[in-house]
Parts: C-alpha cells; structure tokens; sequence
C-alpha cells in the first residue's frame, strides 16, 4: 500500500481517508477500521512506520570485541607471563580464541543465566575466557587470588559455578578452593609457566585449557540474549565489612564504558598503550578490558608481576602512555628508579584510585615519572567508576576525586539519609545513583537503595563549589572519644603528607575514660628517619588537640587484596588495650 506524507496526503487527510477496501475513521488518538484484517493490518504498520524507527541494537559487551576484531585486528594485547616471557596477539586473534572458548563451554551445557569462575592473573587467556563466557549470556565470576580458600569457596557456594579456569600457579590453591565448593566439578587450566599440584577432591578434573573448543558445524553466535543479562559478579574487597556479591549487567557494563571513553574522563584512544595494574579480578579491572578494545588501544597485561622494577621493564618495552592502578603500586614504581635509575619516556599519566593518595606521594610520582596523576574514586558497586578528575587539571589536587561524569550522579545526605539543604562546601554521608551502580547484592532479599534509587556509599565527603568530590573519610571508621567524634581520614591526610612517611593509618582503641582513642600507625619511607614528637607536632593546628593520638605505633603497613591498607588487620593487631 502507497503512503503519501507529503501536501494531501495520507498523514494531511481529514478525520475518515479511503484506501482500497478500507474505511479508517480517526477519532483523537484512536481509530477504527472496517473491511479485511490483513489490509488493517498494513494501515497500523504504516502509521506506526510514519514515526520512524531506529534498529535495535543490544548492549553487549561482546560488541567491543567484536569491534576491536574488525577494525584494529592488529592492535594487541600484550602479556607477562608466569614463566618471564612475553605474549602478544591482535584483537581479530584475541576473537577467535575467546569463541572458541565459548564452543567449549558450551559444549559443556554453560548458557544464558550460568556462571563460571575465574581465578588468574591479569593476562591474555583470561581476557579470552571474559569474553568466551560473557559473550554466551554467562556470568563471569572473578575470584581473587590473595583471598584464603575458605573465602573463595564460600564465594563459590553462593554464585554456584561449577567450572573454575585458573591459572597454572594457582592450582595448589584452586585445589584448596575446591574442598569448600561443593558444586565445583571441571577446573580448566590457563597461562604458561610452572603449574602447581593437580590433587583435587574427587569428583574435580583437571585440565588444560586448550584452543579448537566447539563444534564446526554449530558455530557460537555472541550476543543472542537480552542487554539486562547479567555479564559479571565480583565481591567486594571486605576491607571495612563482610565481601558482598555484586553482579554486572551487559547494559551497565556497556553503559560504563561508554562513560569511561568521554575525553574528561578516561579519554583514551587507539594511539594509547594503557598498563592494567588493577586486576581483572576486582570491580571488572576498572572496566578496563572493554574500554580498550572499544578504541583498540593496546592493553598491557603484568600478570601477577605488579613490582616496581617488572612493571618498569613492560612500561619502557611496550611503550605504556597510561598507567592504572591503585597508590601503592606506583609508589613501588618511584621507589625502584629512585634505588635504581632509569626513565620511562612514554608514560605520560598514571590514573590512581581505590584508596587515598597522599599529597606527597602524588608529587613524588610526578616528579620522577614526569607524568599527570589523575585521581579518582569509585566502588565495587559502581562497576567501579564514580568520579575521575579531567585529565591534566592544572587544579588537580590528591585531596580531589573528580567531577561525575553523565550516567552517575552524586547527593549528600544526613545520617538519616535525607538530602542536605545545600550540596556545595557542607560535609555529609555519599549516596550515588545511575546505570551502573548497584540495585541489590547477591542474595539480598532486600534493595541496597532507598525509595528514590540513591545508594549508600558509606563514605563521608564533600563537594566544592566546582562540582569535585572530596571523599573526607568512611562513616564506619570515625571514632568516638568523649561522646564526640574523630575523623581518621583527616589525620591520615596530615601524616600522609610529611615526605618521611610512605603509608600512614589510624584507628581506635578501647579507652576506659574516653571510650574510645585514636592510634596512629606509620610505615616510614626507606631511608628516612622521623620522630614520634615530629609525626605528632604535624598535627598542631591541622586538627583539634584532643584528635591528636597519644599511640604511635611504626609498622610495616599490611595490603588487603585490592591495594588498600587493610585496616581490619590493623583493628586485629592493635585495637586493644
């Protein structure tokens, strides 16, 4: 049936038109027809068609790869191995193998809603098998290495995985993990290198993780499910609580990346050569491993080689222009060629974020790298990204997180949760919302939000009158002393800045008369010396008199698995009397 849109036609004709034998008489939004139903039926297509329409197009992650494959097939991903040596492969390679990943798996009964764990390094094969899981509408399960078996089994009981692919170093502890995980019953082995003991508890097998999975005649299609299928499910670190289960959909994911690539945000593109320091195992590698192939930068992948004189070699070989990961990282980086000499002319920012960096540890990093720090702050329940700083801020300070980007949005609240009057220059309690942050935890019967959608981030902070977030501390570590509280944070920020000091941290201490009192603990940069009176006189007219701790103990700071100062260790060791 002809459609005339244009002057007197069909869309300009009054209330009751004639089209072969059809009668339509319109009334306001409605009609109605008489003569044959199929004929009715091409009018509707044809007025629902007048509006126009836009092809579907799912989000999913499965897209980066693909669009990496065919327009940067020869960009790659560059990885360390266990045993020395180094991997190299183009994205249209890199493709190739992660879907012959997913005809294994497949194979195996793994589909749309299952969910299967990994437990590597940040290396090559462990992105393919991302893929090769993400791309069948699987759940890609991140188990972190430096977690105790008990941990990671009981991790595995809940999200149910029953096929592990780990690398060949941690097979001693996947064989540990094993024995707490009763549903666990195919372990794949990745990555070259020494391998540890096979012994797993009967009903396990174990082997090789091998290419030519699938079947030829039934070819794995990638993509073939619904945007909101959930993609990935890490848990939180379990510095300041119990780990939660977080769970990632393709559509949040997507969206975050997408946010990522925004040129005051991350700003990457296919002329970069970006580190991944921060695992793959935490919060999706700080969505990392689909920023890159979205723009086919090369990704360069350290293995479980994060030291400052490995990550140094990869930087000056590969030419690395962007660095990720956590402080203490680059901290490792600087204290290497400051014992060791050397430069590395490529690198020209480092991104940090995952715990607070102290002033003197960002201009010690500028300074002998020669590079922009960019600062950050997100979560595990964010996907992880909340604010970033804009790349090059002549008014970047450590103390400043960043604007949000558009997808995230940020209030400040009262204890109760009630929105503050004024957002600008006040101090309250996080909350967050948007497209990639977290509805509800794994295994919650309840939301992890309010009524209106806002998530409590648990920390404390303020906004300027630019708009950047200044995380002031975690509501769960203030101290209360003599009925009136502390903020650590703030000490931690005084200390932390005092160019002795490399790692500084306070927690409290049962008091009989006040309660509770701030202990201040201090790792002291090598080669320096600073006495208990100057760490303490630092204090005098920073913060009130009665926050300065009367404790201080020198320690060699204890790392969760994440990077951050673990400061349940440190409440363990030294939060009593």
């Amino acid at each position: 049936m002809a459609c005339e849109d244009g002057p007197g036609g069909w869309l300009a004709a009054g209330p009751e038109e004639r089209r072969d034998d059809v009668t339509i008489q319109q009334s306001g939004e409605k009609a109605t027809e008489t003569g044959s139903p199929a004929v009715w039926d091409e009018v509707i297509r044809d007025e629902v068609m007048a509006d126009g329409a836009m092809q579907h197009f799912g989000l999913t992650l499965d897209k980066f790869l693909d669009h990496a494959a065919h327009w940067h097939p020869d960009a790659e991903v560059v990885s360390a191995n266990l045993d020395g040596t180094i991997s190299r492969a183009g994205y249209g390679a890199i493709r190739a193998r992660a879907l012959e990943v997913s005809g294994l798996l497949a194979g195996l009964g793994v589909t749309v809603g299952s969910r299967v764990a990994t437990l590597a390094w940040n290396g090559q094969a462990h992105f393919e098998a991302w893929y090769g899981i993400m791309g069948l509408g699987a759940t890609c399960h991140t188990l972190n290495p430096r977690l105790t078996a008990e941990q990671s089994g009981a991790m595995l009981r809940q999200s149910g995985a029953a096929i592990l692919i780990v690398s060949a170093d941690l097979l001693p502890l996947a064989g540990k993990i094993a024995d707490h995980a009763p549903a666990l019953s195919r372990v794949y082995v990745i990555d070259r290198g020494a391998g540890g003991s096979t012994a797993m508890r009967p009903g396990v097998t174990v082997e090789r993780l091998a290419p030519g999975g699938g079947d030829p005649a039934n070819p794995v299609v990638w993509g073939e499910f619904d945007e909101t299928t959930a993609s990935g499910l890490c848990f939180t670190s379990g510095t300041t609580g119990a780990p939660k289960g977080v769970t990632y959909t393709h559509r949040s994911s997507y969206l975050h990346t997408l946010r990522l690539l925004q040129a005051d945000v991350l700003g990457i593109t296919a002329a970069d050569s970006i580190l991944a320091v921060v695992p793959m195992f935490h919060a999706s590698a700080w969505g990392l491993p689909f920023a890159a192939p979205a723009v086919g930068a090369r990704l360069v992948l350290p293995g479980r080689q994060a030291d400052g004189a490995s990550l140094a070699r990869l930087i000056a070989s590969e030419g690395v222009t962007l660095g990720v990961g956590v402080p203490t990282v680059w901290l490792g980086l600087v204290e290497h060629l400051e014992q060791n000499g050397g430069e590395l002319p490529s690198l020209k920012r480092i991104l940090v974020g995952g715990a607070p960096l102290p002033p003197a540890l960002m201009q010690r990093i500028e300074q002998r790298l020669g590079v922009t720090v960019q600062t950050s702050w997100g979560m595990t329940e964010l996907s992880p990204s909340g604010t970033m700083a804009v790349p090059g801020d002549p008014a970047r300070r450590a103390s400043v997180s960043g604007r949000p980007a558009v997808g995230v949005d940020l209030q400040l609240c009262d204890p109760g949760g009630n929105p503050l009057p004024g957002q600008r220059g006040v101090e309250g309690h996080l909350h967050v919302r948007g497209a990639a942050v977290i509805e509800r935890y794994l295994g919650d019967a309840g939301p992890a939000v309010n009524a209106a959608g806002w998530f409590d981030t648990g920390d404390l902070a303020r906004i300027d009158e630019a708009g950047n977030l200044i995380i002031t501390g975690r509501a769960k570590d203030l101290i209360k002393s003599g009925g009136e509280w502390i903020n650590p944070a703030e000490i931690e920020a005084v200390i932390g800045a005092l160019p002795e000091v490399s790692l500084a941290a306070v927690i409290a201490r049962p008091d009989a008369k006040w309660g509770e009192q701030p202990v201040l603990l201090v790792e002291v940069r090598a080669g320096q010396e600073i006495s208990d009176e100057e760490l303490l006189a630092s204090l005098q007219g920073r913060v009130a008199s009665w926050w300065i701790p009367r404790t201080v103990i020198r320690t060699k700071m204890p790392m969760a698995s994440t990077g951050k100062i673990d400061k349940m260790r440190l409440k363990a060791d030294y939060g009593h009397a």
